[in-house]
């Protein structure tokens, strides 16, 4: 006689499946009734940094030109899409179809070449500056509504990482004007800018010295811009390379029964100068 309580034998509900299903399980998660303790005590704040997190692996998965991970990656993308609008959802401020539309409207607006009768859009170059036009023409009206000061810089998230805020600010002002006509004055300022901070090295003091580490790095960002390099993507293929070549030195140490704390610099510096001619 067949037990019908044994778990070997219960029959599992079906996976969910598509997008329903997704939105369906994200409910399950967050219900009060049998839902998941973690994600039922989250909150738009608590989950911000996952969010992130996420962004970065999609990033980096494409770096390393994995396609079952960038897949993988998405979904976990997703899915924090799907957890704000539950959340949301359940406030009642607004819920994932509400995104579907707000972004797909917004998109139809900035696309009038291709969804209205605007002309003159031939090239990626064309739509970049047809979109910043039109954003503008957005900061513009929401100023006229709310009276609040909208700026060539207004909108630009606090919330990004530093590097990329800082890159984006610098090209909202040059859009209006305020930018170096060609290469060779950021490099100038560049100069500048480091023999500022040598000063306040020598003397030593802290909170100048943080003051001029960031006009340096400030200037990094805008002799990137100058070249057309992204500045995160160029910093991270840097420390993937770091990574890179200090995992050789590790290893190579490692191979030889030596420990890296144990080894002069100049050795460290041999293997990493080896680890390059390796690429």
């Amino acid at each position: 006689m067949t037990d019908n309580n044994n778990d070997s034998t219960r029959t599992k509900p079906p996976l969910p499946s598509g997008l329903p299903g997704l939105l369906k399980l994200m409910d399950q998660l967050r219900s009060p009734d049998g839902g998941c303790p973690w994600d039922i005590e989250q909150t738009f704040s608590s989950i911000a940094p996952h969010t992130i997190e996420e962004a970065y692996e999609v990033a980096d998965a494409i770096d390393h030109g994995d396609m079952a991970a960038v897949q993988d990656e998405l979904g976990d993308l997703l899915f924090q899409v799907v957890f704000y609008a539950q959340m949301a959802k359940e406030s009642g401020d607004f819920d994932f179809d509400d995104i579907v539309t707000g972004i797909t409207e917004k998109m139809v607006r900035r696309h009038p070449h291709i969804f209205g009768d605007q002309t003159g859009i031939n090239s990626a170059e064309d739509q970049t500056i047809n979109w910043e036009t039109l954003k503008e023409q957005e900061r513009n009206a929401k100023a006229s509504s709310s009276k609040q000061h909208q700026g060539a810089l207004t909108d630009v998230s606090r919330g990004l990482p530093a590097l990329m805020r800082a890159a984006k600010l610098q090209k909202r002002a040059a859009r209006v004007g305020f930018d170096w006509p060609s290469v060779a004055p950021v490099f100038d300022k560049f100069r500048e800018e480091l023999a500022e901070l040598e000063v306040e090295i020598e003397l030593n003091d802290k909170k100048a010295m943080e003051h001029e580490m960031g006009d340096v790095l400030l200037t990094c960002v805008n002799l990137s811009r100058k070249l057309g390099i992204d500045p995160e993507s160029a910093l991270r293929h840097a420390n993937n390379r770091f990574e890179s070549r200090f995992e050789y030195i590790e290893t190579s140490l490692s191979e030889q029964g030596r420990d890296i704390k144990k080894t002069a610099l100049i050795e460290l510096e041999l293997l990493w100068t080896e680890a390059k001619t390796k690429e």
